[in-house]
């Protein structure tokens, strides 16, 4: 039986504070479960396709067994924010109204360093694989995005993942892409495994699995003010772009190898 993801949704019922780590001023929050989180908003920089690509990427990750905080859809009150005295975050939260995403904060982790923490070349050629599937621009020394927590690594942040749909102009052809920039994934060096992985992750992601993932999106992140298309065409184009991708592997596994190459 395939392992079908699904979300839950809480409602954020409290602002505690933001993380300038990024961009897109994500936030710590509590939700109505008591847990914490790390929020992030749809009316931030990139909008809704940083939270779909977010999504996308954070449930391929977990299908294929990484180690993952949980997502879910955190609701904002249109009541939310008001009171909030900063006037940047204000207007985020206000622009925010309805379905955001959000991570379980995993209290005490720490970030990754490639000189303390040893990976092993099979997690190693994993993730790179993962990454060069998804075109997950941030897994580099300078933002490794992976966190070290109860001594187990944890991935985290795919929001700069799929950033074919920032054009959303001739996909086909970025789903073919060698996808160059995984010469500066910080774990490409020790991922010596990936012809292997390549079989074993192809054999996990079915199409019924990737449209399991694709169907998560909400129909509210797929109304786009740039573009025609309807949810049900942007979410086809999404699943195909994911299908294309994986049934070419590879065209990305060759570019990872070569430039691993260079660099040992």
């Amino acid at each position: 039986m395939e392992n079908k993801p699904h979300l839950r949704t809480v409602n954020v019922t409290r602002y505690i504070t933001p993380l300038r780590e990024g961009g897109s001023l994500p936030a710590l929050a509590e939700a109505d479960d008591d847990f914490k989180y790390v929020l992030k908003f749809k009316g931030a920089g990139h909008g809704v396709k940083a939270l779909i690509a977010e999504l996308i990427g954070g449930e391929v990750a977990r299908v294929l067994k990484f180690k993952m905080p949980e997502l879910v859809f955190a609701n904002l009150d249109e009541a939310f924010g008001r009171t909030e005295a900063d006037e940047e975050i204000q207007d985020l939260l206000q622009g925010s109204q309805g379905l955001n995403l959000a991570l379980h904060y995993l209290s005490g982790a720490i970030n990754y360093d490639p000189v303390v923490t040893v990976v092993d070349a099979k997690l190693a050629s994993q993730i790179v694989w993962l990454d060069a599937f998804i075109t997950n621009v941030d897994r580099t020394f300078r933002n490794t995005n992976m966190l070290v927590w109860h001594k187990e690594l944890w991935l985290i942040d795919h929001g700069a993942c799929l950033y074919f749909h920032h054009s959303w102009t001739n996909w086909e052809k970025h789903a073919q892409s060698p996808f160059a920039l995984i010469k500066d994934h910080v774990l490409l060096p020790k991922a010596s495994a990936l012809k292997e992985v390549d079989s074993e992750f192809k054999a996990i992601l079915s199409i019924t699995v990737l449209q399991s993932i694709v169907n998560l999106i909400p129909q509210e992140w797929l109304v786009w003010e740039d573009s025609d298309d309807t949810p049900e065409m942007i979410r086809e184009v999404y699943l195909q772009f994911l299908l294309m991708r994986l049934n070419h592997s590879e065209i990305f596994i060759n570019e990872a190898q070569n430039a691993r190459k260079t660099l040992i």
